[in-house]
């Protein structure tokens, strides 16, 4: 037999997909990081994916982007995700979530969009900041959250832990800071890279043509590899899936 769910259930069992299908991942933040997790989640079975940015594409995604092709140049990325997952399996169900992610917006699309797993994969720092606040706050089951995958070039370098045990990396420590001044707890699962930052090989631009939507403070663009930054992504999937195939509660 040939389906397209044969080689997963060959690996978990049928039951435990039939959990995935089931179950619900909202991804917030489909830079190259989200958007490998949520292209890995779609192939893994998982029956929903809630797909939250406000961005487009650009060209400067083409170089890592999974759904970054010329064909698909200023689509939002949310549409441009939900074509391609759906091309991967008809029967996965996409719910969308346009707008800019802020202490306003955070516990909104948390409440209108439950999940049983939360992969953060924003880079930006308020936002990211006030989503994994409302996440805590709301008493989400499963909240896991991407660190930072610009100037890195070692996949395998990457790795797993409690925000509050991460090191090395620079956003990391910037959000521990953040959280615990607001009463962070325990809880939120991260993939962060132990390798240190590479210096550029061309200095920043002083005038960099945006490559995202101007929302807040405005920032430089950083060199990226989509080795990394895929392998971020598909470390997300695998942490969701492990948590979605723990065994249940008697």
């Amino acid at each position: 037999m040939d389906t397209p769910y044969e080689r997963t259930i060959q690996l978990f069992g049928r039951g435990a997909v039939e959990r995935l299908r089931r179950a619900r991942v909202l991804v917030a933040g489909l830079g190259a990081v989200g958007a490998a997790a949520a292209e890995s989640l779609a192939r893994t079975a998982v029956g929903t994916l809630v797909l939250a940015d406000f961005d487009v594409i650009r060209p400067s995604n083409l170089n890592r982007h999974p759904f970054a092709f010329h064909s698909t140049l200023g689509q939002p990325k949310t549409a441009a995700a939900a074509r391609f997952l759906r091309d991967i399996d008809p029967a996965v169900r996409i719910e969308i979530a346009e707008g800019f992610i802020d202490a306003e917006t955070a516990p909104r699309l948390l409440a209108e969009h439950p999940s049983d797993v939360l992969v953060d994969a924003i880079d930006s720092l308020l936002p990211k900041t006030e989503l994994l606040l409302a996440a805590q706050a709301a008493g989400h089951p499963c909240i896991l959250s991407a660190m930072g995958a610009a100037r890195k070039t070692d996949p395998l370098r990457l790795a797993e832990a409690d925000l509050l045990d991460t090191t090395v990396c620079p956003l990391a420590q910037l959000l521990r800071k953040r959280l615990r001044r607001r009463g962070v707890r325990r809880g939120i699962r991260c993939v962060y890279s132990l390798e240190p930052a590479s210096a550029p090989a061309l200095p920043a631009d002083p005038d960099p043509a945006p490559d995202y939507l101007d929302r807040g403070r405005r920032r430089p663009p950083m060199g990226s590899l989509h080795a990394v930054t895929s392998a971020a992504g598909a470390a997300l999937a695998a942490a969701a899936i492990r948590h979605l195939l723990a065994p249940e509660a008697p």
